[in-house]
């Protein structure tokens, strides 16, 4: 390390000593900027909040009620039709409680189905659906911006290897003086931390003369990562007009970053501009379905929640770029009151962050048409199911903040919205079983055809198969729509093309996909259930370190995590047989998932196969962007770094100088 570099982490580090919060960093290695302190007030949820901007927001209600009103519209009428299945003479307590659960899980579906097909008429005759503006790579800039990688026991070197590559295609672009990298770590234990500090020194001093990198690492990761990149803000945050937030598996291009910059900075009443990362550098079958399913049905997803959305969307954690000075001065967190998992720290911060944005008047924006912004997914079910258990906590903690006072109706409807993601699966559940309950009672109980004694008539019970062909192919139709709708569109580029075949291969892509899709969907029924009652019980999730590389399982532990999902299926499908067969055939798709949930799990765990790999791959699996390319290359090159003996430099550490 010469003497200039070795004399400012000497500096870095007197400041740090200086700072109010002394015990803020862990050695054994630390580089950091001059204290630029920025205050971020802890906000109060029960105190209105008067907009800091002069300029009202419009309403935007056409949209909106064209979603919830369509939405409505659907779910009457699949509640009108069930009922005239349901009540041919008088509907009973259990047939209604059925009606009510089925009714709530078709509405829950109508509203996504209805925002894909609202997104995907933009889409269909070329019109970008964005909330705001991209400006082109080669805007100018004049502010600078930060890249903030908080980590907590991630792979170093992939790490490494997505900021090398990032900040080289900046440097190519010319903009790397307006960008510095920061990694923020929270990783527990000396020897975790020293390994992952001489990976980040070694990178700082490889790329010195092209951007600053600093590290540091808590002693106490207070509040998780919310508290990781508050503490950034308190200290360093008034350098910096805006900051992007990059996940341990994210990756953007140099001309993603400048353009998000260059739109923050072309708009001074936004916020927070989220982008919509593509999933890439899946190697597992689940994870090829999961970014198959992503980019194939994923924008016209996208494009709809940025239709009726509009300047008051939502922000999912990473991927996105914000206004340092609104972010302090809006969205520091309060511990909420009462034990957890209620109580506590927030964790599902980004949404409750993206609500304060609103209520105090900035803009929440989405970029959907906006490339080069990517991301990766856990390898296996079980790692998936752990991750969602952590979001189901925090977003089930949502419930506590939602009626409080001085949010914007949106806020609310993201809030709220969050939360019941999690709790239908239960209604879903329950509607199955209450559905079983229903053919127990037709088959035990005797029918009376007179209502009561002075009935000189019988009224002898008549279904109406009309009304149950159209309640199924209306179901189906609100199920499947999303998928169709994104094969419209594929179909279409690979007409655009000339790419007969790429229409044929994605055709086959989304049949697999569904067929997946329909054995996977009541695994994730059961566990999220049961996540959501033991959350309501009061049992809290913790904190583990993501899987984010080979997760393979053996066959044994994917049976015995999906024991109590195979045995449900066995004794459902036990029961349906002995009501009625046709009844079995009905419910076939979920006890069929259920009953196979462990080699399910196990098989979708292993790399997929060849006919796997061409018929869902995406486009980034075609045609690599070259900044995915360069930085599997820096990733592999720091991780054989980090195995040999001496890879990294043996530099003396800034704190032993």
């Amino acid at each position: 390390m010469d003497k200039a570099v070795n004399e400012n982490f000497i500096g870095a580090m007197a400041e740090v000593k200086a700072y109010s919060k002394p015990t803020v960093d862990a050695g054994p290695w630390w580089h950091l900027p001059p204290l630029a302190p920025l205050d971020m007030p802890t906000q109060d949820f029960s105190a209105p909040v008067k907009s800091r901007l002069d300029a009202k927001r419009r309403g935007y209600w056409v949209p909106r009620t064209a979603i919830f009103a369509g939405a409505a519209v659907m779910t009457a009428a699949f509640a009108h039709e069930l009922f005239s299945i349901l009540s041919f003479v008088v509907i009973t307590p259990v047939q209604f409680l059925f009606l009510i659960l089925s009714t709530i899980a078709f509405g829950w579906i109508a509203i996504g189905t209805l925002s894909a097909a609202l997104g995907f008429l933009p889409l269909f005759v070329d019109e970008h659906p964005d909330t705001i503006e991209p400006p082109p790579p080669t805007s100018p800039l004049s502010s600078r911006t930060a890249l903030l990688f908080p980590v907590y026991h991630e792979d170093p070197a992939r790490i490494a290897g997505a900021i090398e590559a990032m900040v080289r295609e900046l440097a190519e672009l010319g903009r790397d003086e307006h960008f510095d990298v920061f990694v923020l770590s929270d990783t527990r234990g000396d020897d975790a931390g020293a390994k992952e500090a001489a990976v980040y020194r070694a990178l700082s001093t490889e790329l010195s003369e092209v951007a600053a990198v600093y590290y540091r690492r808590r002693v106490q990761n207070t509040a998780r990562k919310s508290g990781n990149i508050a503490d950034w803000v308190e200290r360093f945050g008034a350098a910096y007009e805006s900051f992007i937030i990059l996940d341990g598996d994210s990756v953007m291009s140099g001309g993603t970053l400048v353009s998000l910059a260059a739109a923050l900075e072309a708009d001074p009443k936004a916020g927070l501009i989220q982008t919509v990362p593509r999933l890439v550098g899946g190697e597992t079958l689940l994870q090829r379905l999961q970014q198959f399913a992503c980019n194939t049905y994923g924008p016209a997803v996208a494009a709809g929640l940025a239709f009726w959305h509009r300047d008051q969307g939502n922000y999912w954690g990473h991927n996105a770029i914000i206004r340092t000075a609104a972010f302090a001065s809006a969205a520091g967190l309060p511990d909420l009151p009462g034990r957890k998992p209620f109580g506590g720290h927030i964790l599902s911060h980004d949404f409750v962050e993206a609500v304060l944005l609103q209520r105090a008047g900035y803009g929440v924006h989405m970029m959907p048409s906006l490339e080069g912004t990517y991301e990766g997914m856990p390898p296996n079910i079980i790692d998936v199911v752990a991750r969602d258990r952590r979001w189901a906590q925090g977003n089930l903690q949502h419930l506590a903040i939602v009626s409080q006072p001085g949010l914007t109706p949106m806020g609310r409807l993201h809030l709220g919205m969050g939360a019941a993601s999690y709790l239908v699966s239960g209604v879903w559940a329950m509607s199955l079983v209450v559905g079983v309950v229903l053919a127990l009672q037709g088959q035990q109980m005797i029918p009376s055809y007179f209502r009561d004694d002075k009935t000189l008539f019988p009224i002898w019970p008549t279904i109406d198969p009309g009304a149950a062909l159209r309640l199924f192919l209306g179901t189906m139709v609100v199920v499947l729509l999303p998928k169709a709708l994104g094969l419209v569109l594929a179909w279409k580029q690979a007409r655009r093309d000339r790419n007969f075949f790429g229409g044929v291969r994605v055709t086959i892509g989304v049949l697999i996909e569904t067929v997946y899709s329909m054995l996977i969907a009541p695994i994730f029924m059961v566990t999220q259930t049961v996540g959501a009652a033991e959350i309501l019980a009061g049992r809290d999730s913790g904190w583990k370190p993501q899987k984010r590389n080979d997760g393979a399982l053996t066959f044994d532990d994917a049976m015995w995590f999906a024991r109590w999902h195979t045995a449900i299926g066995g004794i459902v499908g036990a029961i349906t047989w002995t009501i009625s067969p046709p009844l079995l055939m009905w419910m076939s798709p979920v006890i069929l998932g259920l009953v196979l949930a462990g080699p399910v799990s196990w098989l979708t765990s292993l790399r997929a196969g060849p006919l796997e790999r061409w018929a869902l791959a995406t486009n980034e699996d075609r045609k690599p962007p070259p900044v995915l390319v360069d930085a599997g290359h820096r990733a592999r090159d720091w991780a054989r770094k980090i195995a040999t003996p001496g890879g990294l430099s043996k530099e003396p550490d800034a704190a032993a100088a």
